[in-house]
């Protein structure tokens, strides 16, 4: 099976297994997955975030995800519990097609690493 087939097949799993555990089965898009990764990587459940809260978990995601490329590297807990990371690489100029399909690839390997899926 090609590499772009395999990612299609598991990108699908994933959303499919959010979808139907938070979103009554509406499909989950890119951003409310990043959201969520955040949530469990701050893990902090059924609180209700601010605005700015929000887009601080979408960061943590991002950092978390991308960690494992080498662009970020944890640094520390904050005094309210909240992770903060350091850039190590400035990440290289992407297309927003390259973009998405790099998040993709790096949620996949999360919920594989984190054995969600197979």
């Amino acid at each position: 099976m090609s590499r772009d087939i395999q990612l299609k097949n598991r990108w699908e799993q994933v959303v499919n297994l959010l979808s139907k555990q938070f979103a009554d089965g509406d499909e989950l898009d890119l951003d409310a997955i990043i959201y969520l990764i955040g949530i469990q990587e701050l893990g902090r459940f059924g609180k209700a975030f601010k605005k700015d809260e929000k887009i601080n978990l979408m960061h943590i995601a991002i950092c978390r995800l991308l960690e494992p490329y080498g662009y970020y590297e944890f640094d520390y807990f904050d005094h309210d519990g909240w992770p903060h990371y350091k850039i190590k690489e400035a990440l290289p100029p992407l297309k927003a097609g390259e973009q998405s399909v790099l998040m993709k690839e790096a949620i996949v390997n999360y919920f594989l690493e984190k054995e969600i899926i197979k």
